[in-house]
């Protein structure tokens, strides 16, 4: 038995040094380096640090909304005064304003007619605007949450139809979705708190394609919720992304921000906290109507207090423009920032 012990641990002995003598003789260098060809095949995005040439008396706080009219002009919604600025796309500032109309800002979109709607989450109302910030519709009792047809508690988006109606994310306080027509006259409302399918949590953003699909950024859910203008569940995307902010363009694929899928935080800090609070990253994806993803897109997550030129921290919200190129705002980071398209 001893004997056949020491020939098995010879046999093994054999075998490994026999194995490093095969390693030992290989080419240390052994096989081609091909000339892999460095072009780029992927679309590439490019951060425009000069932009935009902001008045030096503005001081940016949270940036939850960012729109792009049919003229490039660019209409960024901050946490500041004043809270609505409009600059155009080389950087150069238009005009400003809100500052004795709006209460906290959060998404801020263009309509077809080119007037301005605000979701404005500390006066819990949505409200209409010409450009140059004159008053024409409200939506919603200013100061008074609720959950009846003429209150809200602090929405967060809109979205409004060829038609001229509205519908409106009622998304922090409510979960649920408000429809109007056109002279502001309450006609449904859907959802609830939930995760169920119909359910929201966090309702955060709205936007609407061609055919008059309704696709909502259901956020604390990981998924996107697509309507049709009854109330109609249609579809449900999961685990895409933790959604925060669209950009529906004229072809109808559609852009959204946010992070990527992510559990709930144990960490006590953030009990309370909506999901994704902090992020674990900076994401940007591009969808069909079919929910297929044409495109992704990252940023570095930005350190609080040291961001620099290209980072987000929070990203809350995105407007594309006619040339393609990216604008973001972000929370944290209290930025607007371009990011050009590479050609």
């Amino acid at each position: 038995m001893k004997t056949m012990k020491l020939a098995f641990s010879a046999l093994g002995l054999g075998l490994f040094l026999a194995t490093l003598g095969w390693t030992q003789q290989q080419p240390s260098n052994s096989g081609k380096k091909p000339p892999y060809p460095r072009v780029n095949t992927t679309t590439c995005y490019e951060v425009d640090a000069a932009w935009p040439r902001k008045p030096a008396d503005f001081v940016w706080k949270d940036v939850p909304g960012i729109a792009v009219d049919a003229n490039d002009q660019v209409y960024v919604f901050t946490r500041s005064t004043p809270p609505v600025q409009v600059y155009k796309e080389d950087g150069t500032f238009v005009r400003a304003w809100g500052q004795d109309t709006v209460g906290n800002a959060h998404h801020i979109k263009v309509a077809r007619d080119g007037t301005i709607w605000l979701a404005d989450i500390g006066l819990h109302v949505v409200r209409q605007f010409t450009p140059e910030g004159k008053p024409l519709k409200q939506l919603g009792t200013p100061g008074v949450p609720g959950d009846d047809s003429t209150h809200f508690d602090k929405p967060t988006d809109m979205v409004v139809t060829e038609t001229g109606d509205v519908f409106v994310t009622d998304g922090y306080g409510n979960n649920r979705v408000v429809h109007f027509d056109r002279d502001g006259k309450f006609v449904k409302q859907w959802g609830q708190l939930g995760t169920g399918a119909g359910d929201f949590s966090i309702p955060h953003a709205i936007t609407i394609d061609s055919k008059g699909h309704l696709y909502i950024a259901d956020r604390n859910n990981v998924r996107i919720q697509v309507y049709d203008q009854s109330g109609k569940l249609l579809e449900s995307w999961k685990d895409l992304i933790v959604p925060w902010g669209f950009a529906m363009l004229a072809d109808d694929t559609f852009w959204v921000c946010g992070s990527s899928p992510m559990p709930w935080r144990d960490d006590p800090k953030y009990i309370g906290a909506p999901l994704g609070c902090p992020p674990k990253d900076q994401l940007f994806l591009k969808l069909d109507t079919s929910g297929k993803v044409l495109q992704v897109w990252t940023v570095p997550k930005g350190e609080d207090g040291q961001e620099k030129p290209g980072d987000l921290n929070w990203v809350h919200c995105l407007a594309v423009d006619s040339h393609g190129c990216l604008y973001a705002g972000d929370i944290i980071g209290k930025r607007a920032q371009k990011f050009r398209l590479q050609k």
